[in-house]
């Protein structure tokens, strides 16, 4: 019988750009080395990655709606 070979998964690896089996042989995967891998670690322990987020003033309240809306303080003031 002749049976098709199993296709390697190839994908991009997000370190360098280049070919990497994406596939339980590649102990590094989606990376395609272990450089690669340690790559991304080092920049996430250096903060490299982040989310761009405006912080609030630590005078301004935040979290909770009630406290900000001045519609739904008077409410709870006439109580």
């Amino acid at each position: 019988m002749n049976e098709a070979p199993l296709s390697v998964k190839l994908v991009v690896c997000p370190a360098c750009g280049g070919p990497s089996v994406y596939a339980s042989s590649n102990l590094f995967r989606p990376f395609c080395s272990e450089r690669c891998k340690s790559i991304d670690l080092g920049a996430w322990a250096n903060e490299d990655f982040r989310l761009s987020a405006e912080t609030p003033l630590d005078d301004e309240v935040y979290g909770d709606p009630k406290s900000s809306d001045p519609k739904l303080q008077q409410g709870f003031s006439s109580r």
